[in-house]
């Protein structure tokens, strides 16, 4: 059996698809692969059973393909799902070692920045001590600051970058604005993350893997008029390990030449870039979910052509 493909509605026009995934839908639909909508402002707001209602009973194994989910919000909508007969292929611990940074970083270690997490709730500010001790762990020099999902790259120089972690009041006034900007949506606390100089002309590439195998490369969502295609080698097996079945990695070119993994995510709630092969990625989909192997690993369309 194959899989329905789940995503969001038109908060507006709720018998739609949200036009951000309607390309993918339609791609679905070609297929001859069913397709459900939730509502995902009920999700969010604690009532997954309300946004599930549309959901056909039954409908066996599924995909999801939405808005970003935070993992209790994923885990309340695998369970309304489960208690109407339709199975998530990808279990709530699997969306959260992949989703979140803690879930995949040892895995991931030697192939992306060296991290240091301080736990906490939102709203809540490392103390000064263990500030301290965290930037110390790093060994000084420039810093990233995020937290277990989302950093604020685009205030960076407000609440994301930190030029020199020896500078205490420095990295402490960046912190604090980060924890204040994040609000309730910060999670798992906050991530110190070593600075690696990439190559902003080079852009990052943003990779889709279906049960260990990469399946789309594609731009990635912030600079889409860059397409690297990086050699996927020392990727590949880390993937593997982690275990998850439809996870996405976007790398970068340090300018040492070395490419890098800058960041995991779980394929369900990952952006796929205006243009990219939506039919490709949701074919493979369609595909692992009957159990046989993936298709072939599909490149930027315009380096194909070119």
């Amino acid at each position: 059996m194959g899989a329905t493909f789940i995503f969001c509605a038109d908060p507006l026009r709720p018998r739609r698809t949200d036009p951000h995934f309607a390309d993918e839908a339609r791609a679905a639909r070609a297929l001859d692969r069913p397709v459900a909508l939730i509502d995902h402002d009920a999700l969010v707001s604690g009532d997954a059973t309300a946004a599930v209602a549309r959901v056909p009973e039954g409908s066996g194994a599924a995909w999801y393909r939405g808005w970003m989910l935070t993992a209790g919000q994923y885990g309340a909508l695998y369970g309304a799902l489960a208690a109407r007969g339709v199975r998530l292929l990808t279990a709530p611990a699997d969306y959260r070692r992949a989703h979140e940074l803690p879930g995949w970083y040892a895995v991931f270690r030697a192939a992306t920045p060296h991290s240091v997490r301080l736990p906490g709730a939102p709203g809540t500010l490392p103390d000064g001590p263990g500030l301290a001790a965290a930037a110390g762990a790093l060994g000084g020099g420039p810093a990233v600051v995020k937290d277990h999902v989302k950093s604020r790259k685009h205030e960076w120089h407000e609440a994301c970058f930190v030029p020199d972690l020896t500078d205490t009041r420095r990295l402490a006034s960046v912190v604090a604005r980060f924890v204040e900007l994040q609000g309730d949506s910060l999670v798992g606390g906050v991530v110190l993350r070593e600075f690696e100089d990439f190559d902003p002309t080079v852009g990052e590439a943003r990779v889709w893997w279906v049960d260990g195998e990469p399946a789309l490369l594609t731009a990635h969502p912030d600079t889409p008029a860059l397409r690297p295609e990086p050699e996927l080698g020392f990727v590949g097996p880390l993937v593997a390990a982690l275990g998850c079945r439809f996870v996405t990695t976007d790398l970068a070119l340090r300018r040492d030449g070395a490419w890098r993994v800058v960041e995991v995510g779980d394929g369900q709630v990952s952006d796929l870039p205006k243009g990219a092969a939506a039919g490709h990625l949701v074919d493979c989909l369609a595909t692992a979910a009957t159990g046989r192997a993936p298709r072939a690993l599909r490149r930027p369309e315009s380096r194909r052509e070119g």
